[in-house]
C-alpha cells in the first residue's frame, strides 16, 4: 500500500473518530493540515493574522461538522485545504468589495458621471457581453468549460482543480490554455 493511501486512511479513520465527538482526532487533524493551510491561506489573503482566522474558521468548520466530508470527492487533505482556500478568496474578494465602496463613496463626481444614459449604455453593453461569454462557453467542449468554470466563477487555483478532478495539472493548464482561445475565438466570431 503506498503511502499516502495509509495517510488517507489514517485521516479518513481520524474523522469517523471525531464525527463521535473525539477531541483527540481533532488535535491530531489541526496538527497535521494546519501548518499547510495557514501557509495557503497567507498565499492567497498576504496577511498571517488573516490567514490564521481563516484557518480557525475551517477547523471549527470540521468540528461542527465532520459529516459535511464525502470520501467519493476527494482526500481528506484536498477537501481541508479546498475550503481553507474557498474562505480565502471569499475573504479577498469582501476585502477588494469593501475597499470599492469606501474609494467610491468618497469620490466627486465628475462631468462624465452626469450623464445617465452613459451609465444605462455601459450596464446594457456589460449585460451584452455577459450573455455572449455565458453562450460561448456551452459551446466548447465540456472539460474544458469545467476548468474555466471552476477558475473563473468558483476562483479556484489550477492546482486545485487538478485535485478536485484527479487530473495532472499540466492537464488542467492545457484545457485552460485551449478553452480560453477557442472561447476568446468564439466571442470574436461573434461580435463581428
Amino acid at each position: 500500500m503506498a503511502v499516502r493511501e495509509l495517510e488517507e486512511g489514517r485521516d479518513r479513520d481520524l474523522l469517523r473518530r471525531l464525527s463521535r465527538g473525539d477531541e483527540e482526532a481533532f488535535v491530531a487533524l489541526f496538527r497535521r493540515y494546519a501548518p499547510l493551510a495557514k501557509a495557503l491561506a497567507t498565499r492567497i489573503i498576504r496577511q498571517p493574522f488573516m490567514a490564521e482566522e481563516i484557518v480557525q474558521d475551517a477547523f471549527l468548520s470540521l468540528w461542527r461538522d465532520p459529516g459535511s466530508y464525502r470520501e467519493d470527492r476527494g482526500t481528506v487533505r484536498s477537501w481541508l485545504l479546498s475550503a481553507v482556500h474557498h474562505r480565502a478568496v471569499d475573504r479577498v474578494r469582501r476585502e477588494e468589495a469593501e475597499h470599492r465602496r469606501r474609494t467610491q463613496s468618497f469620490d466627486p463626481p465628475t462631468p462624465e458621471d452626469s450623464d445617465p444614459g452613459e451609465s444605462v449604455v455601459e450596464r446594457v453593453d456589460a449585460a451584452d457581453q455577459r450573455a455572449r461569454v455565458r453562450a460561448a462557453l456551452q459551446d466548447i467542449p465540456a472539460e474544458q468549460r469545467a476548468v474555466l468554470e471552476r477558475m473563473y466563477f468558483g476562483g479556484q487555483t489550477q492546482t486545485a482543480i487538478a485535485e478536485e478532478l484527479g487530473l495532472p495539472l499540466g492537464t488542467v493548464k492545457s484545457r485552460t490554455l485551449l478553452g480560453m482561445r477557442r472561447l476568446r475565438g468564439m466571442l470574436i466570431d461573434r461580435g463581428r
